[in-house]
């Protein structure tokens, strides 16, 4: 088969942590066949569309809607959708004719798979999660490849034939420096010799972080120890946050979505976050020692898993939402702050988690698919 003639379609979305891993295993199938034609399919969320646009892929959407949680009348529309979406699906398909199928989870995966069998194109998908969500179960039986990042996954796949791959990171967060130092580089490049901490509560943000974080800060603050702190709110909070800042007299970036997550997590010396499987795998990877707080809503608590399977080699901390106030961060904060060698062991602690090479794995097993 000619590069020019290889057809992918990637098929998932919902959440960044989602879309991420398919663009990652979108850009190796680039490296390895330069002309190779691959078409993400996405909901139809601007989020979802954006993050494609930005990567530079070619781009479908479908209608789709998860089930889960959905009253009757809710649960009638979701269904609609989902026979709805498996319509578009599979006229996508027929024009576009792919060699191969990937999921990478959420709800638009499931149509577009599940056509992708029906049509007898090879079919594989990834799951990030340590509980693999309902569409990627129901799929796993019909799939050729059921990719799992984590060893927990494995009894939840027992026909899908698991294969432990680890989540695939982005390239440009491949080559940062492993450990993190005591001297950080602020947004003009300028050295600043203060503690740097890195807050992110997911694409989305999230309130909880947002207000525990700027609470422990005021604490921080009247007892002299004041971290520069780069600060991802989510678009609901932004406004409030940055006023906040300024009202407090704290120093840091503010933004509703970070951009260039290379450069964040490479100044920072602290991570403190949810507990996303992409996030995980980052912070693996790179070996950025965190403060992780589950989203305690997340389906079957798979984010309480995920934190637990980095804080099981002694490379983050966890603090449950319910526990999580002012004190107990800033108290952790001002620990860490004031131990730098605890954050180094954390460091190699979490690299010894990570699986870097995932997306080659994953990308080197799907062409052994197509072939």
């Amino acid at each position: 088969m000619k590069e020019r003639e290889l057809r992918i379609i990637i098929a998932g979305g919902g959440t960044g942590g989602h879309l991420f891993p398919g663009i990652a295993i979108a850009r190796e199938i680039k490296k390895r066949c330069e002309e190779a034609n691959i078409l993400f399919i996405v909901g139809r969320r601007k989020m979802e569309r954006e993050i494609i646009f930005k990567a530079g892929f070619e781009m479908r959407t479908i209608d789709v809607e998860g089930m889960l949680g959905k009253d009757l009348l809710q649960g009638i529309r979701a269904v609609f959708k989902v026979l709805k979406g498996s319509v578009q699906s599979l006229a996508i398909m027929r024009e576009f004719k792919p060699h191969l199928t990937v999921g990478v989870g959420g709800y638009t995966s499931g149509p577009v798979c599940l056509m992708g069998w029906f049509l007898g194109i090879p079919t594989a998908i990834h799951e990030q999660n340590s509980i693999p969500g309902l569409t990627n179960r129901i799929l796993a039986p019909l799939v050729k490849k059921v990719f799992i990042s984590f060893e927990e996954s494995k009894m939840y796949f027992k026909k899908g034939k698991p294969f432990l791959s680890g989540n695939p990171i982005r390239d440009e967060l491949r080559n940062l420096e492993l450990f993190p130092k005591r001297v950080s580089k602020s947004a003009d490049g300028a050295i600043n010799q203060r503690f740097v901490i890195l807050v992110m509560g997911g694409s989305q943000g999230a309130k909880a972080i947002n207000k525990a974080v700027l609470s422990a800060l005021k604490e921080l603050k009247k007892v002299g120890f004041l971290p520069f702190v780069i600060h991802q709110t989510g678009s609901q909070d932004l406004k409030k946050v940055i006023n906040d800042y300024h009202a407090l007299g704290l120093d840091g970036e503010v933004t509703d979505f970070i951009e260039d997550m290379a450069s964040a997590y490479k100044r920072a010396d602290l991570v403190i976050c949810r507990a996303g499987a992409t996030t995980i795998a980052e912070l693996a990877a790179l070996g950025k020692p965190s403060i992780l707080i589950p989203y305690p809503y997340a389906t079957h608590k798979h984010q309480d898993i995920n934190a637990r399977s980095l804080a099981a080699y002694g490379g983050a901390d966890i603090v449950l939402e319910t526990d999580l106030n002012s004190n107990t961060l800033a108290r952790k904060i001002r620990m860490f702050m004031k131990n730098p060698d605890v954050l180094k062991q954390m460091s190699s602690l979490a690299l010894k988690a990570g699986r870097p090479r995932a997306k080659e794995i994953i990308v080197e097993q799907l062409m052994e698919l197509i072939n």
